[in-house]
């Protein structure tokens, strides 16, 4: 995390009270996560952060963009992302965030690195079933929809008596003998 010092909010040197910090997301951020699955990124973070005597309160909010393929026809689209998370951060004597709501740093801290939490908010605002808005309208025109339509079982291949192999026909007669 060296390399996202950007993220890093040193709180020893700000008043009790509000602070307010804005941060621009991007491919780059991704990269030092190695998350590749977002073909590109645009997301605005904003941070809301609390000092008051005994804890420090952190409020993240997201909205953005993030271009991603579609599950079903691999097709980049822009899915939008939001998102809220709050953080509490208490000091005890050693580091502990067993506890996803709940962060414990030493006493001796003086500055906090956000870039996890960001990382994981945009991460889970993305859905986890990613489809195209054009398949789900039906004005997406794809080789691969073109192909699944050609491939998919047609609903009069019930209704046609096909041929039933003769083996089948004698195991039914099985059922019907009791």
């Amino acid at each position: 995390m060296k390399d996202l010092k950007e993220y890093n909010i040193p709180f020893v040197g700000l008043k009790l009270g509000k602070h307010l910090f804005d941060f621009e997301i991007n491919n780059s951020f991704f990269d030092f996560f190695e998350y590749d699955e977002f073909n590109d990124v645009n997301v605005l973070t904003s941070l809301e952060f609390e000092k008051k005597t005994t804890l420090l309160e952190l409020h993240f909010n997201i909205s953005g963009i993030v271009n991603v393929n579609c599950d079903l026809t691999n097709e980049p689209y822009n899915q939008n992302v939001n998102g809220e998370f709050d953080l509490v951060v208490k000091f005890g004597n050693d580091y502990n965030d067993d506890n996803e709501d709940i962060l414990i740093i030493p006493h001796g801290e003086y500055e906090i690195n956000v870039a996890q939490y960001i990382y994981e908010l945009i991460i889970l605002s993305v859905p986890q079933k990613r489809i195209h808005p054009g398949v789900e309208d039906g004005t997406l025109n794809s080789e691969i929809l073109n192909k699944l339509e050609e491939l998919s079982p047609n609903k009069d291949n019930k209704s046609n008596n096909h041929e039933i192999d003769p083996r089948w026909q004698t195991l039914k007669k099985l059922l019907t003998d009791k």
